[in-house]
């Protein structure tokens, strides 16, 4: 097992990762940008290094810098978390010249599935259902509508080199090309570098269903159950779910061992998702494999007792995990809510600052993954995520009954958050029946399903807004609502000292 690892991330799967290596033994050393001093990661580890300014192009994003401050502490290894270079395959090559182990798949795995035109053919090949779409990206918006014609409307846009739901346009007819073509390009090469975007069957009310994967090389590759993911807004997750509750026992067999047969396809080596899309009729189809660490992984560890973050740094070590599929089952129910720094009332608009007061729910089967504390400020510049309210119960009824209670204990002032909105959307009478899908938030009454010109006009000042306090004038900037997809943008300058202990 490592000595000691560094965690190329931040807030609070840096926390969580920090902890997973003080039980195994593993001294954690931690980086951060000039806007996470005071952080939680920082304090909780065995070592920081400061890695640069609060840009992620500059700090999170560099791998200069990271690679540098792995030298000089001594790292052995190094955990992306999930986000900013998690799924760059960049780090992981460097890591293998560097002589150091990157706690993720191989790079060829990531590079594969990171390029989505790529990762359909490979799926194809290895008989993988995926949605019926183009066959690599599409030109021009002449070209979109003539696919689409094909395909048959609804469409989406998605980006190549996409996540994060940056990138992507839903086309509804002939007249709405143009214009989403041009807008999905445009924010594909802001947000990932790459203009390149293609085209699928837009599903209407299809389910976001996802499956954990785990590979060790010295045993086959398992599954350990499905997610239910399909409470998102901009097509970003707000509450998940385990199991889903409209899969049985064959059909979890049945995903199951399509998603290993898609983790096999490519090599794949460590934890990873393959999320599926279901249509109202049951049938599924592949949209993409996340070659990392989920942020809803708890809810996979509340029901099947397995420690994800431990399984991959034993995996990355060359340890025998000793999982077999017959080992996998499924007790009770896990119910995850992402609490953000945002206004439901206003499209979820973020609204990053300092948080005034704070109590954190407890009792049994409650978990709170947070990095965050009374009287920190959240930085502008990074995704607006709180913590991660986990709950477990013995029937999905008793978590749905547990999280409330849960969401009801939860004392957040000095911001906005979704605590108001998480508690509507789980007393909503489709939600406890288990009728959900992709547009469930959009449906919801009253003032949440703001119409889609509002939203993106929202949208539109939550940039501006943001570039001008980090910038001090009207350059583009990341932003806190922006800064997910910025993840992918990987930056070179270097700023690394020691953080005195």
């Amino acid at each position: 097992m490592f000595h000691k690892i560094l965690i190329a991330n931040r807030g609070e799967i840096a926390v969580r990762i920090i902890r997973a290596c003080r039980e195994m033994g593993i001294r954690a050393v931690a980086v951060f940008s000039e806007a996470d001093r005071a952080a939680p990661h920082v304090s909780l580890a065995h070592e920081a290094w400061c890695i640069g300014p609060p840009e992620p192009s500059r700090s999170y994003l560099d791998i200069d810098a990271i690679i540098a401050a792995a030298r000089k502490s001594g790292a052995e290894a190094i955990h992306p978390g999930y986000g900013f270079l998690s799924e760059h395959a960049e780090l992981a090559e460097r890591c293998e010249r560097e002589g150091l182990v990157f706690i993720g798949p191989p790079a060829a795995a990531i590079a594969s599935m990171g390029d989505k035109v790529e990762a359909k053919r490979l799926m194809k090949k290895a008989g993988v259902p995926l949605v019926p779409g183009s066959d690599g990206p599409v030109a021009s918006a002449r070209e979109l509508a003539r696919q689409a014609r094909d395909i048959g409307y609804p469409v989406l846009l998605k980006a190549v080199a996409g996540g994060g739901g940056r990138g992507m346009r839903v086309v509804r007819e002939d007249a709405e090309a143009e214009s989403a073509f041009t807008q999905a390009a445009s924010e594909a090469r802001t947000s990932f570098g790459d203009p390149s975007v293609y085209l699928e069957k837009f599903i209407e009310r299809g389910r976001h269903i996802e499956v954990q994967v785990l590979s060790d090389p010295h045993r086959p590759s398992i599954h350990l159950g499905e997610r239910e993911c399909s409470i998102q807004r901009r097509h970003q997750k707000l509450i998940e779910e385990s199991p889903s509750p409209i899969i049985d026992a064959a059909r979890r067999a049945e995903l199951g061992a399509t998603a290993v047969r898609a983790a096999d396809a490519v090599g794949y080596r460590g934890a990873g998702t393959v999320e599926f899309l279901m249509d109202p009729a049951g049938s599924f189809y592949f949209m993409e494999m996340n070659t990392r660490l989920q942020v809803e992984h708890p809810v996979t560890e509340m029901v099947t007792g397995i420690d994800l973050v431990k399984a991959q740094l034993r995996i990355a070590a060359g340890e025998d995990t000793g999982l077999t599929q017959e080992q996998i089952t499924l007790r009770g129910a896990a119910i995850e809510c992402r609490i953000y720094a945002e206004d439901p009332d206003r499209g979820f608009l973020p609204a990053p600052g300092k948080i005034e007061r704070l109590r954190v729910p407890g009792g049994p089967g409650v978990r709170d993954d947070s990095g965050v504390y009374e009287g920190y400020r959240l930085p502008i510049q990074y995704d607006p995520l709180i913590s991660k309210l986990i709950v477990w119960g013995e029937t999905r009824d008793e978590a749905i009954t547990r999280m409330l209670r849960a969401l009801e204990e939860y004392v957040i002032e000095g911001v906005p958050t979704t605590l108001g909105f998480h508690q509507r959307a789980l007393r909503d009478e489709r939600f406890r029946r288990g009728d959900l899908h992709t547009a469930f938030i959009q449906e919801m009454d009253g003032h949440l399903a703001l119409p889609a010109a509002e939203l993106q006009r929202l949208e539109d000042l939550a940039v501006i807004a943001a570039a001008l306090a980090v910038r001090g004038d009207a350059r583009p900037a990341t932003t806190a609502h922006a800064a997910a997809s910025a993840w992918k943008m990987a930056g070179r300058r270097r700023c690394l000292e020691r953080s005195p202990r």
